[in-house]
């Protein structure tokens, strides 16, 4: 069975799609007749003077029903085909790159919404979608927008979870639309996020760039971001950050003796000599980290650091407890996933909480948050997302001193 729209790259250079009516296509003959466009899917606005000759006999008409009609949209220019805006009507220039397997749902997402008009709201100069081109679109990371591109139902959720935020402060109700959005949103973008450790080998500066990009555009939009792909995309910013962790697991199961039942740490850090660290990463929300107001003259840590460092401290108890015991059950449980003979050691574990901003704070505030920071350095390290773009930015610096 044939997909209605295909597209064809002809010897003449031309980009040419190919379209089955669902029935036969004398309606499509009556709309040409009559002078009007025949819109497709929504996205592909095509006139008679697009329609190319059939390839085959043609029947009194001038038709054949048992081919499929052929439109040309585009045309080759320095190894990339040049869409006809007339066509796609996005108001910018559309360029695929020649060796791409150009499918209909590089145009159209759910409810006949075209991509490139979305993507063209954006006013970019040009959209330009793989190959070479210092503009260009990388192919993998447009065919991962496209599996992400929000369904009707993501977006019933979405609005569903707008209208409960203000609903629910008034009033109660029976359905917590804001979670089951989350959920959705969590389930949807579950994918793994892209692999960065591979792309930096060769030129750190590049590495550094890239990951000081990445982290800003990523606090430009976090609320764009299921908790579970932010916790991994920065996970793989601190491992970056850190080399001499060479392994991380999430949803690390211990053992709590004391209350004889099991806990899980988020994640747990692996460094090369077999030592473990805990992280906690917290979405920042652009909240701050110590209050505004103060407390006898003090400006005191807001709850939801506390909560994590004392969080930290508590998963740093339970592994101490482990001992020997937990470095056995470790070793066995991740020996598939480490070296060969790795042996995993508990010994002075440390924490890592990569929570809220610190870029509004007065003097005063900054003041008494290193007092935070240097009460509790010898176990738990706790860094900010503005701290984190600051490192970036040094190690550039200190790259391009050492050029």
């Amino acid at each position: 069975m044939h997909t209605a729209v295909e597209f064809e790259k002809s010897e003449d250079g031309s980009l040419i799609l190919a379209y089955r009516p669902r029935d036969d296509d004398e309606w499509v003959q009556n709309r040409f007749k009559r002078n009007e466009d025949l819109v497709i899917k929504g996205t592909f606005r095509l006139a008679e003077s697009d329609l190319l000759p059939p390839r085959e006999a043609k029947d009194d008409a001038g038709w054949r029903a048992d081919e499929p009609l052929r439109f040309r949209i585009g045309s080759l220019q320095d190894g990339y085909y040049m869409l006809d805006d007339r066509v796609l009507e996005v108001g910018v220039p559309v360029l695929l790159h020649q060796d791409s397997e150009i499918t209909w749902k590089w145009f159209t997402a759910e409810r006949r919404v075209s991509v490139f008009s979305q993507i063209a709201e954006l006013r970019p100069r040009r959209i330009v979608v793989g190959g070479p081109a210092t503009d260009a679109i990388p192919e993998a990371a447009f065919l991962g927008l496209i599996r992400r591109f929000p369904s009707g139902h993501e977006l019933h959720r979405y609005s569903l979870a707008r209208v409960a935020a203000v609903v629910r402060e008034y009033t109660d109700t029976a359905v917590d639309a804001e979670r089951l959005y989350q959920n959705y949103l969590g389930r949807r973008v579950a994918s793994p996020a892209d692999n960065l450790l591979d792309t930096f080998r060769e030129a750190e500066v590049q590495k550094f760039e890239l990951l000081y990009e990445r982290l800003t555009r990523m606090l430009q939009s976090e609320e764009s971001y299921a908790e579970s792909r932010w916790q991994s995309e920065i996970l793989q910013i601190i491992r970056l950050l850190n080399p001499r962790y060479i392994q991380a697991f999430e949803g690390v199961s211990i053992r709590d003796l004391d209350a004889r039942k099991n806990r899980e740490i988020d994640i747990l850090l692996i460094d090369a000599s077999g030592n473990v660290d805990v992280v906690e990463i917290k979405k920042p929300f652009d909240k701050s980290v110590v209050s505004e107001g103060t407390y006898r003259d003090n400006h005191i840590p807001l709850r939801e650091l506390s909560g994590a460092v004392m969080q930290i401290e508590k998963y740093i108890y339970y592994l101490n407890r482990w001992g020997t015991d937990g470095e056995r059950v470790l070793s066995e449980r991740f020996a598939a996933e480490l070296p060969t003979d790795f042996k995993i050691s508990i010994t002075n574990p440390t924490g890592i909480v990569i929570i809220g901003r610190d870029r509004n704070l007065t003097p005063a505030q900054r003041r008494d948050f290193e007092v935070v920071k240097r009460k509790y350095k010898n176990i738990v390290d706790i860094v900010t997302y503005d701290d984190l773009l600051r490192r970036l930015q040094f190690v550039l610096q200190q790259l391009s001193k050492d050029a």
